[in-house]
């Protein structure tokens, strides 16, 4: 038990400190199979933080789409060929 709380405590502890050194450490974890030494909040928080920030990419790109696409529709005097 107190080997897991050490661990815990040490991949809070680099989440905080180093996060690429923390993606590096639970990614090689994961490959393990280690499951009792991953920073699971943490892991968590980043997976949804992802989902969110590419949903938000995605809308963010459609967006310029649409408003390219009006342009050309609408403005078609105005089409060059950059």
């Amino acid at each position: 038990m107190a080997t897991e709380l050490n661990a815990d405590t040490a991949t809070a502890g680099l989440y905080e400190s180093d996060f690429y050194a923390w993606t590096q450490e639970q990614a090689k974890l994961l490959h393990k199979g280690a499951w009792e030494c991953l920073d699971i909040p943490n892991l968590v928080e980043e997976i949804e933080s992802l989902g969110r920030q590419e949903r938000q990419e995605l809308r963010n790109r459609l967006g310029v789409l649409l408003g390219h696409l009006l342009k050309w529709e609408f403005q078609s005097e105005r089409r060059s060929k950059s």
